[in-house]
């Protein structure tokens, strides 16, 4: 069973409706929850691991801290296997820096320090695939290779496109402006290791930074 449905104030909502049924169910031999690497709080910008204890700082983070404890409180009490995947930030088809840069409506902010690890989707897929093939039990982050700065993959989709790069805009400026959810993201400021991916799942990254995504994504039909 895969797991994304996003938390909320009170508790994990599938756990709170079919925790039951799911912790008697006939069959059910592995489970994979989608989580966030906002779980490990702000770190200044050093890495973390899944050893790394998590610290989140946000109400988003720590209803999905909770969210991972109760799913992992379900399969010790049902015997089966659940595994965290732990996203960075996701990118893909219609959801990336070159789609951005196209429709005109790209911001480079700026934020002395901030970086970010991303996630291709398919590599998301090879992450479900690699954990329910092995019926995988613990926390394993989903990250790319190399965190860097927010606006280097709009520089290189401007690039790519022949496009003029946006100009800077701080993040002091555009706070007021964005989401709680971008707010959450732009808080916090850690490079994630996704060294236990490769090694336990066997996963090889098919994009390991935003170069090779962003340049798979142009060349795609």
């Amino acid at each position: 069973m895969l797991v994304s449905v996003p938390p909320n104030e009170n508790c994990d909502p599938v756990v709170a409706a079919f925790g039951d049924v799911l912790a008697h169910a006939r069959g059910l031999r592995s489970i994979v929850y989608l989580s966030t690497v906002g779980v490990y709080g702000d770190h200044r910008g050093a890495w973390v691991d899944e050893e790394t204890p998590p610290r989140p700082d946000t109400p988003r983070g720590r209803e999905r801290l909770a969210a991972e404890q109760a799913w992992q409180k379900l399969g010790a009490r049902s015997g089966v296997a659940v595994a965290i995947l732990r996203l960075a930030g996701i990118y893909g088809p219609g959801q990336n820096a070159l789609v951005q840069i196209a429709r005109g409506n790209a911001r480079r902010v700026v934020k002395p320090g901030q970086v970010f690890n991303r996630i291709h989707v398919d590599d998301i897929a090879q992450a479900i695939d690699a954990a329910f093939t092995q019926q995988a039990s613990g926390v394993f982050n989903v990250a790319d290779d190399e965190p860097t700065p927010p606006g280097d993959p709009l520089a290189l989709a401007a690039q790519l496109l022949g496009h003029d790069l946006p100009p800077e805009v701080t993040f002091e400026e555009a706070a007021p402006s964005m989401s709680p959810m971008a707010l959450s993201f732009w808080q916090d400021c850690r490079r994630v290791r996704n060294d236990k991916l490769k090694r336990e799942l066997g996963v090889n990254l098919l994009y390991p930074t935003y170069c090779e995504g962003l340049r798979a994504l142009l060349a795609a039909p």
